[in-house]
């Protein structure tokens, strides 16, 4: 599983598509609805945290935001390229 960025698994990374995610490893339970709904942006690691994969920029961001609202506990913020929270909002 390559990550996006490894010295930050969990970002934030700054996608192609100039929007932010981020997974908050002290609230991810490891669910894993990210990685089915967006498997190209999210994998689960060996701690059962969710990560950013490093072939995340070829979902959509109708995909990753999809993927982010399906998370039981809101781990997952999108910012757009302006720095503003677009998930959770």
């Amino acid at each position: 599983m390559e990550l996006k960025d490894a010295s930050k698994p969990a970002g934030p990374v700054t996608l192609a598509n100039t929007y932010a995610v981020e997974v908050d490893h002290s609230v991810c339970i490891g669910a894993a609805p990210c990685s089915a709904m967006a498997p190209k942006t999210f994998g689960i690691d060996e701690n059962g945290k969710a990560v950013i994969l490093a072939s995340a920029d070829e979902d959509d961001i109708d995909t990753i935001l999809n993927a982010a609202r399906s998370c039981p506990v809101a781990a997952i913020r999108i910012k757009n390229a302006a720095g503003e929270v677009v998930f959770p909002d």
